[in-house]
């Protein structure tokens, strides 16, 4: 298709241990020239997001690696025998571990546990001690190269006081390692984060994609969407109580992201309906301020949004979003690779233009487990 004047937006959502899917993404539109403008993620897609933010184009795929090396160090060891049983044994072993002794750079269980802590204390919030993923982000990331906004990054997290959505954005303030931590402050799990007097938890609660965000802040130029979910909105109807428990889950945090697109598609109708009305009113209403306000706001920037969305293998339980073995990340980092392959080649993708109607929406991955 031919070149045009668009910003190119990577939005991340929140998954935890699944977050190594995004990685892949990453690497593979490094290797498709598809440099993301502008990032935007919540939870574990803010920690990817600074990753790539916070250093060169060179240097990113070196530093994604180098964090999730570390974060799944912990169990380097892989499934003794072979068979889809014997691998979810493997993989319910391994987040039971991870949960128990922490997460390398990430994550340490709390001594003594927080129930031992008076009221009010800071320990007393969260089983775990969150300062190892402070000084992994701290050695990985350039807070300065961040903050010099060459690649506009944008961190969703709760404030806990009045329960809103805050996003930081550096090109509204200065970013540091809290802003990236009080978006993956995931009670009760871990403490949350004090920025400026207020503090935070992990942006999840609330909604656990940052599309909306994106599709609000930015309505002049065109916008192509590399939209990375962890969790499938879609999915099969349970057979076990630990598949009921998986489903909730996906659920939950799939967050929204089809009714965000699917409200972007009606108001860019509702748009499109205006400015064709304004074009058959008299003259004489041209100047009517209602008229004015209706033209201004009805402005339509074309989005064109890719889905990339993790799908379930069928060993993983509910327990995928905390399971850290290096099998399982190395698993999710090529899937997000191969998922970025396949749809770049597709050829409704190849084919695709500017869209009529404002949104277009392109799911090329989609697999019978959909």
């Amino acid at each position: 298709m031919p070149e045009r004047d668009e910003s190119r937006v990577l939005v991340l959502q929140g998954g935890g241990a699944l977050g190594s899917y995004q990685a892949g993404v990453a690497e593979a539109m490094q290797e498709g020239d598809l440099a993301p403008d502008w990032i935007a993620g919540i939870s574990i897609g803010a920690i990817n997001a600074a990753l790539m933010a916070g250093n060169p184009p060179e240097r990113r795929i070196e530093r994604l690696r180098a964090f999730w090396e570390r974060v799944s160090s912990g169990i380097r060891v892989t499934p003794w025998w072979p068979g889809e049983q014997a691998r979810e044994m493997f993989n319910a072993w391994s987040a039971a571990w991870g949960a128990t002794v922490g997460v390398p750079g990430f994550f340490a269980p709390r001594v003594p546990p927080a129930a031992l802590y008076p009221a009010g204390a800071p320990e007393a919030l969260s089983h775990y001690d969150t300062a190892p993923l402070r000084e992994t982000l701290e050695s990985l990331i350039d807070f300065d190269r961040i903050n010099r906004r060459e690649t506009r990054l944008s961190v969703g997290a709760v404030n806990i006081r009045t329960g809103n959505f805050a996003y930081f954005d550096n090109h509204r303030q200065r970013i540091g390692p809290e802003h990236v931590m009080a978006s993956g402050a995931l009670p009760p799990g871990f403490p949350p984060v004090e920025i400026d007097g207020e503090h935070y938890w992990d942006g999840g609660l609330v909604s656990n994609t940052p599309l909306q965000y994106v599709l609000d802040e930015e309505r002049v130029r065109d916008l192509a969407i590399f939209q990375v979910d962890l969790f499938s909105a879609r999915g099969p109807m349970p057979r076990t109580l630990s598949e009921a428990s998986e489903r909730e889950k996906d659920i939950r945090y799939s967050s929204r992201t089809r009714l965000n697109t699917d409200d972007q598609i009606q108001i860019h109708k509702a748009k499109t309906a205006f400015r064709r009305l304004a074009e058959k009113l008299p003259a004489e209403l041209a100047q009517d301020p209602d008229v004015a306000f209706l033209s201004e706001v009805s402005h339509e920037n074309a989005v064109t949004i890719l889905q990339l969305i993790y799908r379930r293998k069928n060993y993983e339980s509910d327990a995928k979003d905390y399971e850290f073995s290096r099998q399982t990340m190395l698993e999710h980092w090529a899937a997000g690779r191969s998922d970025v392959r396949r749809s770049l080649r597709h050829r409704d993708w190849l084919a695709r233009c500017r869209p009529d109607q404002g949104v277009a929406v392109f799911d090329l991955t989609r697999d019978a487990r959909d």
